[in-house]
Parts: structure tokens; C-alpha cells; sequence
């Protein structure tokens, strides 16, 4: 196993993104594989958890900049990595996939969204142009990836996407890890607070969250983990009533996030009804409920489906802020209740909503791949 090197490739993620770093890159090492992970973040090279990160430089520019100059560092450093397997994490590295098949290389594309979809939902286009692109790149990425050697779906839809492009194609749900924001506090030891952790924009409902805060009447505070995307919506919510009942708490680490949600009393996953988010799966759903805490979640299909199928949470309207409220209110004011939907949500994660289970897929697909080298 050692004498093959694979290298993950990232452009746009964080050097210690959950999923590509502390899931697969980590979980390939701690099994004996030669792993590199090629970063663009200007945060120099270094080892972790068995995995050589190399860093191509940080983007010295915009989204144009990042696509065509980064891209570039990030393929140069590939090649000088001399891998035996390359795995995609971003959509833009596409034209680097067919340049190291063309080099005999083996190449595995991660689709972690429905980029099509996802086009589909971005607020500086307008309409007509987010089809066009949308469309444009469902034409590229179909062209490529029928020519990849495996590809990998971070939810069973995006699978079935893939599926009709290349046979070889899994779905690696990014799970969370087993016992990593396992909760520290005994319930009665909560604080009166709610909580949302993740990257904040208008289409993940800040807007109705921060509403929501001002129709509270149960006293609960949120605690708002992570970066506003815009200023301008910043400042915006700031503006908002509610947001006095708003803790900001900024861009956290693992630790600093399993702190907060030890001591909620629910989490939110509000996320807007845009179409790249009705099908998906979202992390942070299976991270509230691998901290044993409710999940407070739009009323999405699918998502329903896990919450009231496990009974570890409310679905509400995500469009909808004094709904939202009366869930928080419902947890907060009920906390046998609460305590109940939280331990069945860990019980779920435990049993089938957790990256051991999804490892096992992501260690069989190498083992097939290098079995044909």
C-alpha cells in the first residue's frame, strides 16, 4: 500500500477542512497510505496526522484570479508531487483531472455540491446568466467526468447524478466523526441558548433567524458561529431587532465548536428552499445531532424525513420567522422533550450517520483503484 501516493487537491477549502482533511486525508493515513494534501492558503508546508500538506500559495485576487492562477500553482504543484492517484475536491480543478489523465494518471473527482443546481441559487447573477452557466458547466463537467476514473457524491443524489455519467461512481456522505463533538455538560447544566455554526449568507437564513430572535419569548440567546459572507448583509441584521439577542462569536475551531454546542439547547439549519439545498445533505444537521442536541431544521422532504423519522428535532418553514421562533420557544420551554429528540439524534448518528460507516466506502474504492494499477 505504502509504495502508492495519492495527492488531494484543493484550490478554494481550508488546509483543516472537515470533510477533505480530518475525514479522508486522515482516514488514508491512519491506514498506511503515502498522503499529500495541496492546499492554496499562503500558510507554508507541514505535516498533520500523517498527511504532507503542501501549500501552492494563496490567491492574490478574485473569484477570476483564484480559478485561472491558482489552478495553475495548484497543477504545477501536483505534477512535482507525482502522484499514482489525484482526488478533486473543487469544481474549477476539472481541466487539471483531464491533464493527468493525459500523464497516465488515476484521477477521482469530489462532487461535494451540485454545481449546476448550486448556479442556480448565487445572488450577484441574474437569472438568465445563472442558467446559461449553469448549463454550460453541466455540459463541461458531464465531458469530464465520463473520462475520470472514479467519482464521488458527498449526498445519494448527487450519486444518481453521476451515475449516468460514470459507472464507477459512490457517495461518501460527510458524516461527522464518531464521538468528536460528543457533548460535556449534563442538560441541566445547559445554558438558555440556541445555536447556529456554519457560513452565513442569505440563502442559510440568517436573515429569518436573526428575525426569528425577536418573536423569542422563552429568553433564549443564539450563538452565531461563523463569517458573514457580505458586508452589506452584516450590517443589515445587525440593524435587526432581534440581533440583540444574538451572540457573535466569529470563525470557530473543532474544540470551540464542540464547546457551544454542549451548552445549546438546539441547533439551526434554517437553510432558504434554493434548489441545490432541497436534495442536500447538510453537515451540520448530523453535527447537532451528534451532540446530542435537537435539530431545528427546514421542512424540506428529505430533511423531515431524518427528523421526524428519528423524532430528534422540529421542522419548521425556514421562510417563515415566527415559525422558527415557536420552535425554539417549544425546545427551550420543554426540556425533557428537548433532552429526548436530543438522544435520539445521537442514537441515529451512532448507528448510521457517521464517517466510520462512510470511511469503509472510501478505503474499498482506493483498494479497488489500486488493485487495477
Amino acid at each position: 500500500m505504502s509504495t502508492f501516493k495519492i495527492a488531494h487537491l484543493t484550490s478554494v477549502h481550508p488546509r483543516t477542512d472537515t470533510r477533505i482533511f480530518y475525514k479522508m486525508c486522515s482516514s488514508l493515513a491512519a491506514h498506511g497510505y503515502d498522503v499529500t494534501l495541496i492546499v492554496a492558503d499562503g500558510l507554508g508546508n507541514e505535516t498533520k496526522n500523517k498527511v504532507s500538506i503542501i501549500d501552492a500559495g494563496a490567491t492574490d485576487g478574485g473569484r477570476c484570479s483564484r480559478m485561472t492562477k491558482t489552478v495553475r500553482r495548484v497543477f504545477l504543484t501536483a505534477k512535482s508531487v507525482n502522484a499514482t492517484v489525484y482526488h478533486l475536491h473543487d469544481p474549477e480543478l476539472l481541466p487539471i483531472g483531464l491533464k493527468l489523465k493525459k500523464m497516465g494518471k488515476t484521477v477521482i473527482f469530489d462532487s461535494h455540491e451540485d454545481i449546476p443546481k448550486q448556479m442556480l441559487g448565487k445572488p450577484y447573477l441574474n437569472a438568465p446568466l445563472r442558467r446559461l452557466i449553469g448549463q454550460v458547466f453541466a455540459f463541461y463537467e458531464r465531458y469530464v467526468c465520463k473520462h475520470l476514473d472514479a467519482i464521488i457524491a458527498a449526498t445519494p443524489y448527487i450519486r444518481d447524478k453521476f451515475l449516468t455519467i460514470n459507472s464507477n461512481t459512490i457517495d461518501i456522505n460527510n458524516f461527522p466523526l464518531l464521538d468528536e463533538l460528543q457533548p460535556s455538560l449534563e442538560w441541566k447544566d445547559k445554558s438558555k441558548q440556541i445555536c447556529y455554526v456554519g457560513a452565513i449568507n442569505e440563502i442559510r437564513g440568517i436573515r429569518e433567524m436573526v428575525h426569528a430572535m425577536e418573536h423569542v419569548k422563552s429568553g433564549a440567546r443564539l450563538q452565531l458561529g461563523g463569517i458573514f459572507g457580505e458586508t452589506n448583509l452584516e450590517n443589515e441584521v445587525k440593524t435587526s431587532p432581534g440581533w440583540k439577542t444574538v451572540d457573535q462569536l466569529g470563525f470557530l475551531n473543532r474544540d470551540e465548536v464542540r464547546n457551544v454546542l454542549s451548552r445549546s439547547m438546539a441547533g439551526l439549519v434554517t437553510l432558504r428552499p434554493v434548489p441545490n439545498y432541497i436534495d442536500a445533505l447538510p453537515v451540520k444537521m448530523f453535527e447537532y445531532m451528534s451532540a446530542g442536541i435537537p435539530v431545528i431544521a427546514s421542512n424540506f422532504p428529505l430533511w423531515r424525513e431524518i427528523i421526524e423519522g428519528n423524532d430528534c428535532g422540529l421542522c419548521v418553514n425556514p421562510m417563515d420567522s415566527i415559525a422558527i421562533s415557536g420552535a425554539i420557544d417549544y425546545l427551550i420551554n420543554h426540556p425533557e422533550e428537548a433532552l429526548k429528540k436530543g438522544a435520539n439524534g445521537y442514537r441515529a448518528v451512532t448507528a448510521k450517520y457517521n464517517w466510520h460507516i462512510e470511511e469503509k466506502k472510501l478505503l474499498n474504492l482506493y483498494n479497488n483503484l489500486f488493485q487495477c494499477q
